[in-house]
């Protein structure tokens, strides 16, 4: 029997569940608009702890969203799951963020494109098969007309995530498939950590590190004029 804790705090959406070899036993998400992350993750995970009556002691592995996504989304939810696996002594595993979300739908033939907003124009995305399998590799880029017109010519192309919105106005193919209010979820991400768990699929808690994909970059405050 695994019991593992799936944690997903890559976008606004802050997503905890506990799950039994793949099932879901309780979830907890929130998604305000806002990343409330570091206010609602612990008491999250206390919560779908409770309702599962599942103690910390039961806990096989704990799996973790790596990105890409916010910086700050990351860092907490990777921050957290190291402290557990410290505390509790039991492994770490890591699901990446655009496979996951590619689950969330499921269709009979096309492409799936999970992307997530990266600011102005620009989007972290993948491609997946109608199998759910990756097809071309995460990459940052900046959205224009001519954005995945090789799968748009050849089937349906269904588009997912945060970043999809941005992109209606730009690619207007027949093709192209806008799924609406889909966000990546601890929810996708129970079978596929329980697979990683059967394998062994573990990451070295010491020295992980969440999948930025770009460098975070601070932006220095402007300097205010005097008054005097």
């Amino acid at each position: 029997m695994a019991i593992i804790l799936n944690i997903e705090t890559s976008t606004k959406n802050c997503s905890v569940n506990i799950a039994e070899n793949g099932v879901v036993l309780a979830m907890k998400e929130l998604n305000n608009g806002n990343y409330s992350h570091a206010e609602v993750l612990h008491p999250f995970i206390e919560e779908v702890l409770q309702k599962a009556a599942i103690t910390k002691s039961q806990i096989s592995a704990i799996a973790v969203s790596k990105g890409p996504g916010s910086y700050t989304g990351l860092r907490i939810g990777v921050s957290a799951a190291k402290g557990l696996c410290f505390a509790l002594n039991c492994p770490l595993i890591s699901i990446d963020t655009l496979t996951a979300l590619s689950y969330a739908i499921s269709i009979e033939k096309g492409f799936i494109v999970p992307m997530l907003d990266a600011r102005r124009m620009e989007v972290y995305a993948a491609i997946f098969n109608f199998e759910n399998v990756n097809v071309r590799d995460t990459k940052a880029e900046i959205i224009d007309e001519g954005s995945f017109a090789k799968e748009l010519e050849q089937s349906k192309v269904y588009f997912l995530g945060d970043g999809s919105e941005k992109c209606k106005q730009i690619i207007t193919h027949k093709n192209a498939v806008f799924i609406d209010e889909k966000f990546p979820s601890s929810k996708e991400m129970a079978s596929l950590s329980y697979l990683k768990y059967k394998k062994n699929d573990i990451e070295d808690v010491a020295y992980f590190e969440p999948f930025y994909l770009k460098d975070f970059i601070v932006i220095p405050e402007k300097k205010k004029k005097s008054t005097f």
